[in-house]
């Protein structure tokens, strides 16, 4: 029998949905809870785990049997690649496969914060008619220039959301994507403090390691338009929170939608809450409903691959 754990705590009807997907032999469990005690309990006797937003630590990845950890989704910021190198564990995640869904969420994010449709709604839920109060700060998208930070597959999908409004794409990444590439993308590199100087939007949607933790702070949020938005639908440490909600706070920018957090679930004293032209949705930029059985058959797929010391997906390995 092979053991297989979900370390997110997960309710016994998700758990019932996931079971059909499982090799013959396999078992499914869950963690109770997310403290550290009850994630190491979890794994007594797993070969395998599957993390969605739960950190796995070195002490996690020294339980004894355990072979390999895959991601559900493609963030890994969370999970102690170096420890998984010792103790010999192959980590996976499924690539690209919530990049459309994330591009989407971005871009119903921008939407969202230029026009105004959240404080609309809640101005009516609360009996007024916001009208008036929201007209100054309504503002297009159409023809506007959007800068993205990483251009990955997320980002290759967003400038596709958004040949519709005719955008001026700008987006910088360590790398440049080659020149037939920026030609059928009709974008252009530009330098990090270059993009936010000439962005009326300015989309995160990179990677969270030690070259982009705390990138974009109060420096470079100073760099930014006064009219112009901030979305994040990367990570939250990639974004200094309390200098975001300052330049809120100070006009210094219209808006901004943020779909991710240094600390989730968000806490009660997190700075962006209160602000009327922030949008704050639940990390829910990776979520599809139609992407479930596609993302668990490859997870399973991968993850038998190594019990049977065959080579998983090869764009799917991170260790």
């Amino acid at each position: 029998m092979t053991k297989l754990v979900l370390l997110d705590p997960t309710a016994p009807e998700r758990l019932d949905r996931l079971r059909p997907f499982l090799p013959p032999g396999w078992v499914l469990t869950t963690a109770a809870s997310r403290t550290p005690q009850d994630q190491l309990a979890a794994l007594q006797g797993a070969s395998f785990a599957i993390t969605g937003d739960m950190p796995v630590t070195g002490a996690m990845m020294a339980s004894p049997g355990l072979r390999a950890v895959h991601k559900w989704g493609v963030g890994y910021d969370g999970i102690d690649l170096d420890a998984a190198k010792r103790h010999v564990v192959r980590v996976l995640r499924t690539t690209g496969s919530n990049a459309v869904a994330v591009a989407e969420t971005t871009l119903g994010l921008i939407l969202a914060v230029n026009r105004n449709i959240v404080r609309g709604h809640v101005g009516i839920l609360n009996g007024g008619w916001p009208k008036g109060q929201v007209a100054p700060s309504s503002i297009t998208l159409s023809g506007r220039t959007v800068g993205i930070v990483g251009m990955g597959c997320i980002g290759k999908a967003l400038v596709r959301l958004l040949r519709a409004f005719g955008c001026t794409i700008l987006y910088t990444k360590r790398n440049p994507l080659p020149s037939a590439e920026e030609a059928d993308l009709n974008a252009r590199f530009a330098p990090l403090d270059e993009l936010l100087t000439a962005s009326d939007v300015v989309t995160l949607n990179c990677d969270l390691n030690d070259s982009t933790r705390n990138l974009i702070d109060a420096r470079r949020l100073a760099l930014m338009k006064p009219d112009a938005i901030l979305v994040n639908a990367a990570r939250g440490g990639v974004l200094v929170e309390a200098d975001l909600a300052q330049a809120l706070r100070e006009g210094r920018l219209r808006g901004a939608g943020i779909d991710v957090f240094s600390v989730e679930p968000i806490t009660p004293d997190n700075s962006l809450l209160g602000l009327d032209r922030v949008v704050l949705t639940p990390h829910l930029g990776a979520l599809d409903a139609n992407g479930f059985a596609p993302s668990v058959t490859r997870m399973m797929d991968n993850l038998l691959a190594v019990q049977n010391g065959t080579p998983p997906r090869d764009m799917d390995i991170l260790v």
